[in-house]
């Protein structure tokens, strides 16, 4: 038996959308990071938690244990809507250096109000994004669960190119930067 036929036939081979982690930086804490939970929260219609600054810069007035971002994790349906709007406001383009060895890649959006369906508030301004893609295939919850916690093997995690593929095919991703073959 093949080994690609033999990855068709197995449930367990099929990579699936993990999470989406969707994070605005503001730098520091105060009315402007107040503005950009107000807009991740419009953005998700989930309620964002906050991030501390995990040491001091004086050059930048940021002290450690700072309130300086705020950030939405998103799974399931809801993830894969909020990831095709994401998506769109890129133009349905990523880079291949944006994709990581684990099956994960990460896009910037300039500003918010590219990402359709959301309205512009002159009050709260104009915030861009980092969101965070994480891919998987079943089974991956013993690495997260808390009793009887393992690893997983290496032959389960979702590769690079897997992952390529995975965007191209199930979510209408345009690859840029990427070499072909000869």
């Amino acid at each position: 038996m093949s080994e690609d036929r033999m990855k068709d036939e197995n449930p367990m081979r099929t990579i699936k959308l993990g999470k989406v982690t969707v994070n605005i930086g503001v730098g520091k804490s105060g009315e402007q990071l107040e503005k950009a939970r107000k807009v991740l929260e419009q953005i998700t219609g989930r309620r964002p938690c906050s991030r501390r600054a995990k040491k001091t810069i004086k050059d930048f007035g940021v002290r450690k244990g700072e309130p300086i971002a705020c950030m939405v994790t998103l799974r399931g349906s809801e993830a894969v809507d909020r990831l095709k709007a994401f998506l769109t406001a890129v133009g349905n383009r990523v880079r291949s250096s944006a994709f990581d060895d684990y099956g994960n890649f990460s896009f910037g959006i300039k500003e918010h109000i590219e990402i359709p369906g959301t309205k512009y508030y002159p009050e709260l301004g104009i915030f861009g994004m980092n969101v965070s893609v994480s891919l998987e295939r079943p089974g991956y919850r013993v690495k997260r669960r808390t009793i009887k916690r393992s690893d997983v093997s290496r032959s389960h995690l979702v590769t690079r190119e897997e992952a390529i593929e995975y965007a191209r095919q199930n979510l209408g991703i345009e690859i840029l930067g990427e070499q072909e073959p000869e």
